[in-house]
């Protein structure tokens, strides 16, 4: 993590405050602490935040702000970061049925690793992800903090369909596709948990600073789980992060 932070220009409406070049969780807690400080200020020339792994891009209203006023917030927001309380960050269980159609890929994974599929499916469940930021569309987590051991790459060529509630990996990050969209992760598995429904208050199950963890279950007991869902029958698990 830099000491400092640094500006990027992005066009004439945004610029990027930018904290690092890692994905690690001080990081990304230093950008949310940003973002929220920022938000705090109410400054009418700031339109929006976008929070990422390392960096922070705020769009503003160039007929009332210029770049270096821009900047000059957020240097301002610094200096009072230790004042900022995040929110209390909860784990949202999500059960995920590996292997077999829903996870094409992982044997592929196991095979790179060297391990059985099993052991694949034990070290992704094992361990509580971060959600480090939210995009590259609406409701998808990315999720850092991947074992090495299974971090394989991502496809060379992308599928041009990828089903919803598809779990993938990608070098060390995890993550949930939440609707179906052409992708170039991994896939190692499918949750029918409807992770983003834009009727839904709030729309997505969780947010950047929360946490992920998978739960291994059966095809049969996922196919139960949508049924269920579907019925409006199913509340997912969800409880404070320790």
């Amino acid at each position: 993590m830099h000491e400092r932070a640094s500006f990027l220009t992005a066009g004439d409406r945004a610029v990027v405050v930018e904290y690092g070049d890692t994905i690690d969780e001080a990081t990304n807690r230093r950008v949310r602490l940003l973002a929220a400080a920022l938000s705090l200020r109410h400054d009418p020339g700031i339109v929006e935040l976008v929070p990422t792994y390392r960096s922070l891009m705020v769009h503003y209203d160039p007929l009332r702000v210029t770049q270096d006023e821009v900047e000059t917030i957020v240097l301002e927001a610094e200096q009072h970061l230790a004042d900022v309380v995040l929110p209390r960050p909860k784990v949202v269980e999500i059960p995920t049925a590996y292997g077999g159609d829903y996870g094409p890929d992982l044997g592929d994974v196991a095979a790179w690793a060297g391990i059985p599929a099993d052991e694949v499916i034990a070290i992704h469940s094992g361990r509580e992800y971060l959600v480090y930021m939210m995009g590259f569309m609406a409701g998808f987590p990315y999720l850092g903090g991947l074992s090495p051991r299974i971090a394989m790459p991502r496809l060379s060529s992308p599928r041009t369909k990828v089903p919803t509630g598809s779990v993938g990996i990608a070098q060390e990050q995890t993550g949930i596709y939440p609707t179906e969209t052409p992708g170039g992760w991994r896939l190692i598995g499918w949750t029918p948990v409807r992770i983003f429904d834009a009727t839904s208050d709030p729309p997505v199950l969780f947010e950047a600073g929360d946490y992920i963890r998978f739960v291994p279950t059966t095809i049969e007991q996922a196919r139960t789980i949508a049924e269920q869902i579907a019925a409006g029958t199913w509340t997912p698990t969800v409880r404070d992060h320790e």
